[in-house]
């Protein structure tokens, strides 16, 4: 079975989809796209996608639909995929982008800043963002080590594997939701400070992004990971063979999607897509939360309830419950300032 957790089947799966028309571009770290044509005497128009490593799958599903609708007919897709941070310095320094899907709406804010996104990006109604989903814990099959929730990751023997903050945006939303699990608990600052400290000493590797994180685990570094809910989900729908935890109190994920000033009109057209029902539908098939609450959600394989496959947890918070992100990013992650920086550099675990 092809899958997107393992190097050679996903160069093997690129190889393919080169060989019917689709650009791969080098800033990627998975690479290839879905190809809505191969009509190659038709007009077409190139749309630039910069995204972070998850939702590939995902916005290639999206781009098929979207080519069989007036708008999208005739685009084709040069993609770029990688570390939410990194993608989006990486347009700031001149890579092409029509379309951008981050990990965090920072990563977004720093392209309003250099003046390449419109400040009134998250204006509309679901403010920007185009997916959601939970951090969530994922174990070997069996689950030998007996995880239930948070405090489990700091007993004996636990190796976590997460992605690096410094790079990735799956990383801060999963050392947020670790932190503020204890406050909603509750713990003091001073408790989930201490908890945190813990985490990281027992964490083994830190991983440049999310997709990175996930190929460690699956190829054995480590016993617990940290990831998004609709990972967990893609990986067990290609064929990868774990169990994961959606802890009782966890963070609510939230990925932003925006459009260049200067981008093909055909860009803005695709966002419009994918926040109809119809494009959050196929983020639903590869595990992701709609951001419309009138998306059917039918049988999701790969879920630990197919049927059911989206659980509500008892304590679920949000960016905006913690200030924002200018305050979270401030507070957190500051490099001379931030909390997690300081428990990294007193742990050890900067890289």
């Amino acid at each position: 079975m092809s899958t997107p957790f393992s190097r050679r089947t996903a160069l093997r799966a690129a190889a393919g989809l080169l060989a019917v028309g689709v650009v791969s571009t080098l800033g990627g770290c998975v690479g290839g796209s879905a190809a809505p044509s191969t009509d190659t005497s038709a007009a077409t128009t190139t749309l630039h996608l910069v995204g972070f490593a998850v939702p590939k799958e995902a916005n290639n599903a999206i781009q098929k639909k979207f080519a069989e609708t007036p708008e999208g007919k005739g685009v084709v897709w040069e993609e770029s995929y990688g570390a939410s941070g990194d993608q989006s310095r990486a347009v700031v320094n001149g890579l092409e982008a029509d379309y951008v899907n981050f990990s965090l709406e920072g990563d977004v804010t720093r392209l309003v800043k250099a003046g390449l996104v419109a400040e009134d990006w998250n204006a509309g109604p679901t403010k920007g963002i185009v997916s959601d989903s939970v951090v969530v814990i994922v174990v070997p099959k069996g689950n030998p080590q007996g995880i239930k929730g948070w405090d489990d990751l700091t007993k004996d023997g636990v190796k976590i594997i997460t992605p690096n903050p410094a790079s990735s945006g799956a990383a801060r939303w999963n050392i947020l939701a670790a932190y503020q699990q204890v406050i909603a608990d509750g713990g003091s600052e001073a408790d989930a400070k201490a908890y945190l400290t813990k985490f990281f000493n027992h964490v083994a590797a830190l991983p440049g992004s999310g997709r990175d994180a996930t190929n460690a685990f699956l190829q054995g570094a480590g016993n617990v990971l940290i990831s998004y809910e609709n990972e967990a989900i893609l990986a067990r729908q290609s064929g990868e063979d774990f169990d994961y935890i959606v802890p009782d109190a966890t963070l609510k994920i939230e990925n932003p999607g925006a459009v260049l000033k200067d981008a093909d009109p055909k860009a803005k057209a695709y966002l419009d897509f994918v926040l109809t029902t119809a494009g959050q539908e196929e983020y639903v098939k590869k595990g992701f939360r709609s951001v419309l609450a009138d998306t059917p959600v039918g049988t999701v394989e790969g879920a630990n309830d197919p049927a059911q496959p989206f659980p509500v947890p008892a304590k679920l918070f949000t960016i905006a419950e913690l200030g924002g992100w200018d305050a979270v990013n401030a507070k957190f992650f500051d490099e001379e300032s931030g909390i997690v920086p300081q428990i990294q550099k007193d742990t050890g675990k900067q890289q």
